[in-house]
């Protein structure tokens, strides 16, 4: 029997480093994307983006012809965010703040620590304008989320401007923008007059249904959370107590 041969492993650090250094550097490079509003430049590498990330590899198809190709033109994301990703991509590990975890291109073990991020920073977050920008799809997984350190007053607050943004670059109504997120806010952890006050401003600019207002009163007339157990009663980490918490009977996760 053949003797196994004799494996040999460099330094990762060594290896990331140089990795790092082909980041957004147009030297060897084979793509270009144009990212952002601010239309910034930042150069890739084919090989790298296809075979780390499938979103890339369909959207970069194979490659046709000699040269560089066409620029992609990626509008909506948000150049720091971007980059952000590349490096990612390019070292499997990136630094996260609260201005670059807008976007995940579908990378499931980014986007978990995104989340993880925005759960233990979750008001700094909320207030940023990469939250603003981000899609319905990446906006879902944080709205389900048990862990996030802020209360569903300020949170809905957020959703609504989100909505807003949305709202105004997509031209659509704010309702409609919210229609595919909005049912994750817990509106049964307001209190009464939080919810009457939410109700009269929902009249001025519609952005919940109706109907999950009506649900939310319902758990507050039965004044028992098996009504609607589950995450429409369950509390945050950063919830703030109220009376009715009590009868909700509901722990924190």
């Amino acid at each position: 029997m053949e003797t196994p041969g004799l494996v040999v492993q460099g330094e990762a650090a060594s290896f990331s480093t140089a990795l790092r250094s082909l980041l957004n550097n147009p030297q060897y490079s084979d793509v270009c994307f144009v990212v952002g509003q601010e239309r910034q430049e930042v150069f890739a590498h084919r090989c790298f983006l296809a075979c780390r990330c499938n979103f890339f590899r369909g959207l970069l198809g194979p490659k046709l012809g000699p040269g560089m190709p066409s620029p992609v033109v990626l509008s909506t994301v948000p150049a720091e965010a971007f980059l952000a990703v590349l490096e990612f991509l390019y070292t499997n590990s990136v630094r996260l703040h609260r201005h670059s975890v807008a976007v995940t291109f579908g990378l499931g073990a980014l986007q978990e620590r995104c989340v993880a991020f925005i759960e233990a920073h979750s008001r700094e977050a909320l207030r940023t304008r990469g939250f603003l920008e981000l899609s319905a799809p990446a906006l879902l997984p944080l709205l389900r989320s048990d862990r996030l350190c802020v209360d569903e007053a300020e949170l809905v607050l957020a959703a609504r401007s989100w909505a807003r943004v949305g709202a105004a670059v997509l031209e659509r109504p704010v309702a409609e923008v919210a229609a595919p997120v909005v049912r994750e806010l817990r509106l049964a952890l307001l209190a009464p007059a939080e919810l009457s006050a939410l109700e009269e401003q929902n009249q001025r600019e519609p952005l919940i249904p109706v109907e999950q207002i009506v649900e939310a009163w319902k758990c507050h007339a039965l004044r028992r959370g098996d009504a609607s157990r589950g995450a429409p009663c369950r509390r945050r980490r950063g919830t703030l107590p109220r009376e009715h918490h009590g009868f909700l009977d509901l722990p924190l996760k």
